[in-house]
């Protein structure tokens, strides 16, 4: 037990009838799920174990994946484009997400993890300025089960002038996420659709508790950008989607919303999303939303910034080539003057 810590975010439950096999069981608090964890056993996460009534995370420290990645890999578009960030994951999720593309780490512990400890990654980070590095990605497997890690990370990584950046589901209880969010710069959040049967069947979870998470984010100055996987027959009914994009807008118009295709995962072995599906997808966003992408399509069309006030392009994509084209130094169209990026 020498390589676990004492997790955070949850409650003895004493209110329950005891038996002898379960008279230390607890409940975690971190997300929604809240699981009731008995002696020896751990919540959906695989990540979080009750060792004699108090709750531990497993997976402190331990790395699975880590890489020096373009912004644009987030995808964040709108946070200071054409940049890099040291990536890093772990293993273990909330989700069961049947189509998940690193089910291997999401879903088990792989076979080699190397440990770390948060101010040997904030050193690596730092080495990497010169190369373009503006922080800490937490991403690859789900980043709320590695709260305790992220957290203390994050908080030396802001005293080290970097920028914290989460890639996350976004299923995560309030009181955790305003602690966590006071050092987080920037998020992507899954927004996997918006439909609690898919959720649950596909998933576990709903949609609802993500989309609160969206709220406070941009409510409270973390720049969000959301994605969304479209799986055909699964959650791509368009009608359901211009659901979504309507409680987007009224959160605010200029969430930049990343419409990805899917290609077959894990468990799914259904086709790929069309690409004419996915255009008419976008052109219905785009009756919403300022900013729209398409991702695994590869079209500079579909994933350059243009102005919504005037129609010109501003930043021109062809994968991750980045051309800033008219944008002022404080991120306004050269053009007409509107407000485009606010992290340049």
């Amino acid at each position: 037990m020498s390589n676990y810590r004492e997790a955070k975010y949850w409650e003895c439950l004493e209110k329950f009838e005891k038996s002898e096999s379960d008279e230390n069981k607890l409940q975690c608090v971190l997300c929604p799920h809240e699981c009731v964890i008995s002696d020896g056993r751990t919540g959906i996460c695989k990540v979080r174990k009750n060792i004699e009534g108090k709750l531990y995370s497993l997976n402190y420290g331990e790395v699975t994946s880590m890489a020096l990645d373009p912004i644009e890999k987030k995808p964040l578009f709108h946070f200071y484009p054409g940049s890099s960030i040291i990536s890093v994951g772990t293993w273990g999720c909330n989700f069961r997400c049947a189509f998940c593309q690193n089910w291997e780490i999401s879903q088990q512990r792989p076979y080699y993890v190397k440990r770390i400890e948060p101010y040997e990654l904030v050193e690596i980070a730092l080495e990497y300025k010169h190369e373009g590095n503006i922080g800490i990605a937490y991403t690859y497997s789900e980043p709320i089960v590695w709260y305790e890690f992220v957290l203390e990370t994050a908080k030396l990584a802001r005293e080290a002038g970097l920028k914290n950046v989460l890639v996350t589901n976004g299923y995560i209880n309030h009181e955790p996420l305003a602690e966590l969010g006071k050092f987080i710069d920037a998020m992507n959040i899954d927004l996997k659709a918006f439909n609690n049967e898919f959720y649950r069947k596909v998933c576990g979870g709903d949609f609802e508790h993500v989309l609160n998470t969206i709220k406070y984010c941009v409510y409270n100055n973390i720049h969000v950008e959301v994605t969304t996987l479209v799986i055909p027959g699964e959650n791509d009914d368009i009608q359901e989607l211009e659901e979504e994009f309507k409680a987007l807008a009224n959160i605010s118009k200029d969430i930049p919303l990343h419409l990805s295709r899917y290609h077959p995962a894990y468990k799914y072995t259904k086709p790929a999303t069309s690409v004419g599906k996915l255009i008419d997808i976008y052109n219905s966003a785009k009756k919403y939303l300022n900013y729209v992408y398409l991702g695994n399509v590869w079209d500079e069309k579909y994933e350059s910034t243009y102005c919504p006030k005037c129609g010109n392009v501003v930043i021109i994509r062809k994968g991750y080539n980045i051309e800033i084209v008219n944008l002022d130094e404080e991120g306004r169209c050269k053009v007409c003057s509107n407000q485009i990026l606010r992290n340049l």
